[in-house]
């Protein structure tokens, strides 16, 4: 598979890169960790003026059509520089809207956040319970003229400042996807603390929400799935992006560190274990590419490719910021040190979306249900070029 990237796809990466770069540096995402707002407004009008929130929302909406391979790039660029903003969440929310709602219902919300005059996130997860299908315990039913909600939503990204949730619950007992004002009557938002800095998550509580019923996006539990698969890609390219800068820092340093009269990058024990992480990014890479790409193009092997790229960089973004972590010594864990920040996004990263166990059960589930093509994702993922 060619993963070459095209003449567009290059210069969005590139003005993506040089955007962060310039408006927000490590310093201003250091500066942003103890505040409690959830998104610069300057950076973010500057992302929405470089297309970001309408990149992948069709054209007639004011979006630029482009599929899951670009807002990959934005992803992983984001990532690299420890980005913060509700760009994923929002890029989830309105694939879910362009795709399966009402077309009153996209010609009221698509063109706001195409424009990033607003945003939107996705309540999925829920506390104590996998992030996945069989962890949905919230309720939804129908109540004469509306549909109520009710149920606690955990780690729903940017969710204070957000305009609209999608909320995830089971409407009959067959989970569905429902689209909530922020400010409904009944909607509690809680920030809360958790160890990664650069990004801001919060507990959602639903009490006797109630909705019209054409807030019910179409499709059912495979539409939801589906979606699941597109968010967990997003999250394994911000963790490609933070796995590359962790690699960057670490090479670094082994460069400047000296011991025994020389760098300790001339010992052949840190050659292998800066080896080791950049065979780590590169296969990251490739699976990422590979998953993106797939769905796409719709392939048949879209699911299973989304799988493994999501079970391999779980564990491999520990990995690497494991050795990062030991290469640096106990200089790496403090505050003053950039790499500190990338560590705790890595770990969030790590289990956003499922953790790698999730994972490599629901890819087993496919591989058994389709034998005939089970090696597909996983043997092309390892072989393919991570030249992109």
């Amino acid at each position: 598979m060619n993963f070459e990237l095209s003449e567009e796809q290059a210069m969005l990466r590139e003005a993506s890169r040089d955007l962060l770069s310039d408006r927000a540096p490590i310093e201003h995402v250091r500066a942003w960790a103890d505040r409690d707002e959830d998104v610069d407004p300057e950076v973010w009008r500057l992302t929405a003026d470089l297309g970001w929130p309408g990149l992948c929302l069709p054209e007639a909406y004011g979006g630029a059509g482009q599929g899951l391979v670009e807002l990959a790039l934005v992803a992983e660029e984001i990532g690299r520089a420890l980005g913060r903003g509700p760009f994923t969440p929002t890029a989830i929310v309105g694939r879910a809207l362009a795709t399966k709602a009402s077309p009153d219902l996209r010609a009221e919300v698509l063109p706001t956040l195409a424009a990033g005059a607003g945003w939107a996130t996705w309540a999925f997860a829920e506390p104590h319970a996998p992030w996945s299908l069989d962890g949905v315990r919230a309720t939804a039913r129908t109540d004469r003229n509306a549909i109520v909600l009710d149920g606690v939503k955990t780690m729903v990204q940017d969710a204070a400042g957000a305009r609209w949730l999608l909320v995830t619950a089971r409407h009959g007992g067959v989970p569905a996807s429902f689209l909530v004002d922020r400010a409904a009557c009944g909607v509690t938002v809680r920030r809360q603390q958790v160890l990664d800095p650069t990004r801001s998550f919060y507990e959602v509580r639903l009490e006797g929400v109630r909705v019209p019923p054409e807030r019910r996006l179409a499709g059912g539990p495979e539409e939801i799935q589906r979606l699941l698969d597109e968010a967990s890609v997003l999250r394994c390219a911000d963790a490609l992006g933070v796995m590359e800068r962790m690699l960057e820092l670490t090479v670094a340093h082994t460069k400047s560190r000296v011991q025994f009269g020389q760098p300790i990058g001339t010992f052949q024990a840190v050659k292998h274990a800066c080896a080791d992480m950049a065979l780590l990014v590169h296969g990251a890479r490739a699976a990422t590419a590979y998953a993106a790409m797939a769905a796409d193009a719709g392939a048949d092997e879209t699911s299973r490719a989304a799988c493994a790229a999501a079970s391999y960089v779980a564990a491999g973004t520990g990995e690497v910021a494991a050795r990062a972590l030991q290469l640096h010594g106990g200089i790496g864990f403090t505050w003053e040190h950039d790499l500190h920040l990338h560590l705790r996004r890595a770990r969030a990263d790590s289990v956003l979306y499922g953790d790698a166990a999730v994972h490599r059960d629901r890819l087993c589930t496919l591989l058994r249900r389709t034998p005939a093509s089970a090696s597909t994702p996983t043997s092309a993922s390892a072989s393919a070029s991570a030249s992109a």
